[in-house]
């Protein structure tokens, strides 16, 4: 039987990531499916205007990493997508 979801809405992930300071990598995390895109984007504007705030997101696994305002140089919010990802999701 096909499920009649649309292939799109059944995988919904929100993929992050914040280029630092004096890195050249980026810090990248894959949240949960139920994230509200438009909350985390005030809260990281919130963060961005104070010097002294820490931005603290929770990825899909529950872990949480936290990055100093002052130090991020740019965050990139998008869907993301399986594809080109090797191993069990």
């Amino acid at each position: 039987m096909i499920d009649p979801t649309p292939l799109r809405s059944r995988s919904t992930l929100v993929d992050v990531r914040i280029g630092l300071v004096y890195s050249a990598r980026e810090l990248e995390l894959e949240l949960a499916d139920d994230t509200d895109v438009e909350a985390l984007r005030a809260q990281v504007a919130n963060v961005l205007g104070d010097d002294d705030g820490v931005l603290w997101l929770s990825d899909k696994k529950g872990n949480q990493v936290g990055v100093v305002g002052a130090k991020v140089t740019y965050v990139h919010i998008g869907a993301g997508s399986d594809k080109g990802r090797i191993g069990f999701g």
